[in-house]
């Protein structure tokens, strides 16, 4: 079966007995995310948190703990390193951040002795959206770790997602190398990327996908706006996977899609050895929840 909608990805992991490791698993958002996928047999998890503030949190918002492992512990930096380990021992399959800080979250994936990024690989991000105006599934890199990536990232950054694509069944995705214009512009670092990474692809350097660039957004998911502006593109109006110039341009269109076309998504760090979940605290129950759904579904 095609995957086109995040819902598809039941499919891949129902019954699979993957596990999620959660650094401090206190707040009823990821509580009632876990839960929802545990109730499908979509997964299950280990919750590394204090006892005290997880019982209560808990009884709030009547949630049945019975359905989670638990391993208690006594602060932030304990759950961090407990459920990172578990992980890497191979004792669950995804790690996901509960309540505790971004910062510390991301020291204990790039810990050294135990952390979860091999030595010389890129630590970056890539958003599954799944948007109602679009025809199937777009993954987008990176609106949520690297500033400004360098021509050699964003070449990592492709080899990643194209990976993940092939976890979830795409095969040969198509790549657009998103800039403000379509044209290279030598003031415009980007474009020179874009053209760049191209030719790359041209000469058989970046494999398993078709690349193009630079592509202003409208390019990548629209053939209508290819046709009126007399772009011939194999990529163009059809992308599975886009590649942004920087983090503030994937920000927010990754925000934009969210919050003014009812795009569901899921969020995960790539890089490390297994898909780390980085939601922000703020986060809705069915984003936390979807993101979960994407780490596991391309998940060892």
């Amino acid at each position: 079966m095609a995957i086109k909608h995040l819902e598809d990805l039941y499919t891949l992991i129902k019954g699979k007995g993957k596990k999620v490791s959660v650094a401090l698993g206190e707040d009823a958002h990821t509580l009632e995310a876990l839960a929802k996928g545990i109730s499908e047999d979509l997964f299950s998890a280990v919750i590394f948190a204090r006892k005290s503030v997880l019982q209560a949190e808990a009884k709030r918002h009547d949630i049945d703990l019975s359905m989670f492992d638990t391993i208690w512990v006594s602060d932030e930096l304990e759950a961090i390193e407990k459920s990172v380990k578990a992980v890497r021992e191979g004792r669950a399959n995804v790690l996901m951040k509960g309540s505790c800080s971004s910062a510390n979250y991301l020291r204990g994936i790039l810990n050294k002795e135990w952390g979860l990024l091999p030595e010389g690989k890129l630590l970056s991000h890539a958003l599954l959206m799944d948007i109602p105006l679009y025809h199937k599934l777009l993954m987008a890199s990176d609106g949520g770790v690297i500033l400004k990536p360098s021509l050699e990232n964003k070449v990592q950054q492709i080899n990643y997602c194209v990976d993940l694509a092939n976890k979830l069944g795409i095969e040969n995705p198509k790549v657009a190398i998103i800039t403000a214009v379509e044209t290279v512009s030598l003031k415009m670092q980007a474009t020179i990327d874009a053209a760049a990474i191209a030719q790359m692809y041209r000469r058989g350097q970046i494999k398993n996908c078709i690349v193009d660039g630079p592509l202003a957004m409208d390019l990548a998911v629209s053939k209508e706006a290819a046709k009126i502006k007399h772009v011939d593109s194999l990529v163009a109006g059809d992308a599975d996977i886009i590649i942004f110039p920087d983090i503030e341009t994937g920000n927010a269109v990754g925000k934009a899609f969210t919050h003014l076309c009812n795009t569901i998504s899921g969020g995960i760090l790539i890089g490390p050895d297994a898909p780390c979940v980085l939601a922000s605290r703020g986060d809705s129950i069915e984003t936390k929840f979807f993101s979960i759904v994407f780490a596991i579904a391309v998940s060892k």
